[in-house]
């Protein structure tokens, strides 16, 4: 396997209008674990939290950074539109339609997309999303259930489905994704391509789709901010540093953000995130209590008392 080759979907990060109410939506009706609970490490004053599978596996975690007094994002194109949530089963769809009319969830019904079955569904922010089943995938290995959460282990979510990008300059961006980053085209339908890397399946495919007429989407809450990708360790990522050199792609330089390493490049308007898969986000913390304090990286650590003096309380001790 090449050093360059891209395992799957790492992480998606989009940006809320309220941690707490996150928190609750997340934890309570989703049954994703926050695995950590930190400060966007570019801005001490903002949260910045992670939920996951029962362990925070690589290519299971949504996150959320709540930037102070961020304005509403607008929907349009050039931006990434949806991310998806893998559950093991159709089944498994059946059972979020009644938990989500149980909670007051808008949600679309059950479809079809690229022969999986689907369930769109958006927060109080309007952040959109959508359920896949597994039923028929094969590729990329999900994660565990959170163990001790809300929903039944056969039904709950364990993993990142298709993150679906919209775009105007639809076939450069795809010349990009595949030349660049090894995507290859599985399916085309209407103005949507269904593109997959590595082993593939849900865990490692993106959705592509053409809109040249909606106005240009604006980042705010509710809006998706950059989507990462998995590279196997340091090497692979210093493979692609160089890489970027090579082809002249503008990049952040290599990021240690103590959970996982990074390298950040945008193409076009879309933020693309290279991230190790360690060394993962059980290693500060106690597997038993994961995400209940505030935990900060290294460099961070003698600014504590500082940076929890700015941020406000934030409870998520779970009672046994």
């Amino acid at each position: 396997m090449s050093k360059q080759q891209l395992l799957g979907i790492h992480h998606v990060t989009a940006m809320t209008s309220d941690v707490v109410k996150n928190y609750e939506f997340f934890t309570e009706i989703l049954g994703m674990r926050l695995v950590k609970k930190t400060v966007n490490q570019d801005d001490i004053y903002t949260y910045h939290t992670f939920y996951a599978d029962d362990q925070g596996s690589p290519g299971t975690d949504m996150t959320f950074f709540d930037f102070p007094n961020n304005p509403p994002g607008i929907k349009g194109t050039n931006a990434i539109t949806r991310t998806s949530f893998r559950v093991p089963t159709d089944e498994a769809l059946t059972y979020w339609v009644a938990r989500f009319e149980e909670f007051n969830v808008k949600h679309e019904g059950i479809s079809e997309l690229f022969g999986k079955k689907v369930l769109k569904f958006e927060d109080e922010d309007q952040q959109r999303y959508q359920l896949i089943s597994d039923e028929t995938n094969q590729g990329v290995k999900a994660g565990i259930p959170w163990k001790k959460g809300p929903v039944p282990l056969d039904y709950a979510i364990y993993g990142l489905g298709p993150i679906e990008i919209t775009l105007a300059y639809f076939e450069r961006f795809k010349e990009i994704m595949t030349s660049v980053y090894g995507f290859k085209m599985i399916e085309e339908v209407n103005d949507m391509i269904l593109l997959e890397i590595g082993e593939g399946g849900n865990g490692a495919q993106m959705i592509l789709r053409h809109d040249a007429t909606s106005p240009i989407a604006r980042q705010g809450y509710g809006e998706v901010h950059h989507v990462a990708f998995r590279v196997a360790d340091q090497e692979a990522l210093y493979s692609w540093l160089d890489k970027y050199q090579r082809l002249g792609i503008p990049n952040s330089g290599h990021v240690d953000r103590f959970y996982f390493e990074a390298l950040y490049a945008r193409i076009g308007h879309i933020l693309i995130e290279l991230s190790t898969d360690g060394p993962g986000f059980m290693g500060d913390e106690p597997y038993e209590t994961l995400g209940e304090s505030l935990s900060l990286p290294p460099f961070l650590e003698n600014r504590r008392a500082y940076i929890e003096s700015e941020i406000r309380p934030f409870n998520t001790k779970r009672e046994e």
